[in-house]
């Protein structure tokens, strides 16, 4: 008796050590996080800022606001949909970086998910947000070393590059969706087939591009929500 319970007081001491951990990680990733987040926004504003004020080549606010509305009417939804998304695999710390660095649906989600599914990592659990956290720091890395060349020679090295094979590019993002896809479908298959049909039906509609997207989202987590119920309404009879 005596050794189950210091063998359930040992567990619970590892837990709440566990979780002391997660939660000073959090508090620093918090800070690092909101700190270089702003830092990138003041240095984003600061040419716009120069060139408007200091070097006086201000456009007017009539145009900078009807080019915001334009846009924000277009990809407003999206601002608020991606961190929602994209936070259960990306976990705290992953989210700043990816929202820092960019490229998040092409670059940051595949490689924490590539990380996750290599050891075997649930999503939304402290093991899956550490590992979305190293793998989005590694592409991080390796896209800054070789983006820095291409933005460099980017034009030389697109036109050395035949016009057949650049017929190609359009399809790489597809490409990568469909294998974070399948990588998250091959769990349960029948989610897959539920997202690619409620996606093929959607898509053929004549709704706006931010609609379907959202259409898409909603119907595929409500329908995959109602069928874990139901599973587990049978398993519980």
């Amino acid at each position: 008796m005596s050794v189950n319970q210091e063998t359930v007081e040992n567990k619970e001491l590892s837990t709440n050590t566990q979780n002391f951990a997660m939660d000073k990680f959090h508090g620093k990733a918090h800070f690092w996080g909101r700190l270089t987040l702003w830092a990138a926004i003041i240095l984003t504003l600061s040419l716009p800022v120069y060139l408007s004020f200091v070097l006086g080549y201000h456009p007017g606010w009539t145009i900078i606001l009807a080019g915001f509305v334009a846009y924000a009417g277009i990809v407003a939804v999206v601002w608020v949909l991606e961190p929602i998304m994209y936070f259960p695999v990306l976990g705290v710390s992953g989210t700043y970086i990816s929202f820092l660095t960019g490229n998040i649906g092409n670059m940051c989600l595949p490689s924490a998910a590539a990380a996750q599914n290599a050891i075997g990592a649930e999503p939304g659990t402290k093991k899956g947000e550490i590992t979305a956290t190293l793998g989005i720091g590694a592409a991080s890395l390796v896209n800054k070393v070789f983006l820095i060349p291409i933005i460099l020679g980017g034009s030389v090295l697109i036109s050395a590059i035949p016009e057949n094979i650049q017929q190609i590019f359009p399809l790489v993002l597809p490409a990568i969706f469909g294998g974070v896809l399948a990588q998250f479908a091959i769990k349960k298959p029948i989610y897959g087939v539920i997202a690619l049909l409620i996606g093929l039906i959607i898509n053929m509609t004549a709704l706006v591009v931010y609609l379907k997207m959202l259409l898409c989202i909603v119907l595929t987590i409500g329908i995959c929500l109602l069928l874990e119920k139901r599973n587990d309404a049978k398993q519980s009879v």
